[in-house]
């Protein structure tokens, strides 16, 4: 299976969520994941993404790495 990775808009993730059931990844940190995420979002802080924690996801299915950074 190949990877791909590319920027994508809100339209595009509605879609794939629904379509497809990409799994949506938080990449900030717990505390900022806590205080604002996506619905059926998993946080995998981007400091402790390695294999162990990429094995959480389901690679069958599209994966959506998302960090929402108001500043």
């Amino acid at each position: 299976m190949g990877v791909s990775s590319r920027g994508i808009g809100r339209e595009q993730v509605q879609e794939l969520v629904r379509t497809e059931q990409a799994q949506l990844v938080e990449v900030l940190s717990a505390a900022a994941f806590e205080a604002l995420h996506l619905p059926d979002a998993i946080n995998i802080p981007l400091t402790d993404l390695d294999k162990k924690e990429a094995d959480r996801l389901d690679r069958s299915r599209p994966i959506i790495a998302y960090c929402y950074d108001y500043q």
